[in-house]
């Protein structure tokens, strides 16, 4: 494969760690306290789910994720976290682009309505499903040093 200036390879970590830099924006730009003591993002997503379309959305955030706010929010901003660090560090890679492709689905699944949205989790799918397929864990990753997922 010839390419301008890095190897495929090489290109394909930068897809990887700018996919990480993206979910580490995600992270950091939350007001943790609000998510954390007044579990606002949330109530948010419960407002949002609530007027869903889809019955088993409604049905599903309410039994999974509206029965456990607290934890739940957790579970999303340390989800978020995880996921960039191992991105970015390249530290358990398919888990981490996996999780992340799983994540941007279900935003994008209860999202359904906000198209703006859509663009953004469409992308980061796409981008973890050519990262896994292209094994970006290979270059410039704790993974490839090592010896994981060889």
């Amino acid at each position: 494969m010839r390419t301008i200036w890095l190897s495929g390879p090489e290109w394909l970590a930068v897809l990887r760690i700018g996919l990480g830099l993206w979910w580490l924006e995600s992270w950091r730009h939350k007001d943790k306290k609000a998510w954390l003591e007044r579990n606002t993002g949330i109530t948010w997503a419960a407002g949002v789910a609530a007027k869903h379309r889809w019955a088993f959305v409604r049905g599903g955030f309410g039994a999974v994720v509206g029965s456990r706010p607290k934890l739940m929010a957790y579970v999303v901003l340390y989800a978020e976290l995880a996921i960039g660090l191992g991105l970015v560090l390249g530290f358990l890679t398919p888990i981490a682009l996996i999780g992340g492709a799983l994540l941007n689905l279900l935003y994008f699944v209860l999202m359904i309505h906000d198209w703006a949205e859509q663009g953004q989790n469409s992308m980061m799918v796409l981008i973890s499903l050519v990262a896994l397929l292209g094994m970006s864990w290979q270059t410039w990753a704790l993974d490839e040093a090592w010896g994981l997922f060889l």
